[in-house]
């Protein structure tokens, strides 16, 4: 059941998440989680601000009451799960702008100040780093 990823920033990103709160797939019947990772993929490519950023698609995140989800981690660091995003690349822009600020921090803690405006509204839980609990 287990495939081995490497440890290092990543955004896992669901690739059977649905395309919105009302549906499955696009007109095309494409996957919103697919469209959204073809979009981190588009977006990492082509900018090498990214280029630390492991982009590792992953069927169902079980977050299914949202839509376009994604998990935020680094080793030692506090995840994130994330979603409800339109699978476009303005929103993968936003993500990935979003892990390079995790990337660059202790514990993964981000200062609101640096979060992108098209990230706001989208966490849904916070993950401890194996190990650890996570301080209020």
């Amino acid at each position: 059941m287990l495939i081995p990823a490497e440890k290092s920033l990543a955004i896992v990103a669901c690739t059977t998440c649905r395309v919105s709160a009302t549906d499955r797939e696009d007109a095309d019947g494409v996957r919103g989680g697919a469209l959204l990772v073809a979009a981190l993929e588009a977006a990492k490519a082509a900018d090498p601000r990214y280029a630390e950023v492991a982009i590792q698609p992953m069927p169902c995140l079980f977050s299914c009451g949202e839509h376009c989800s994604i998990h935020l981690r680094a080793p030692g660091k506090v995840g994130y799960l994330l979603g409800r995003f339109a699978p476009d690349a303005d929103a993968a822009q936003a993500i990935l702008d979003y892990a390079v600020h995790y990337g660059a921090s202790a514990e993964g803690r981000v200062p609101f100040k640096d979060w992108p405006q098209e990230i706001k509204g989208h966490f849904i839980a916070r993950t401890p780093p194996e190990g650890y609990l996570v301080e209020a």
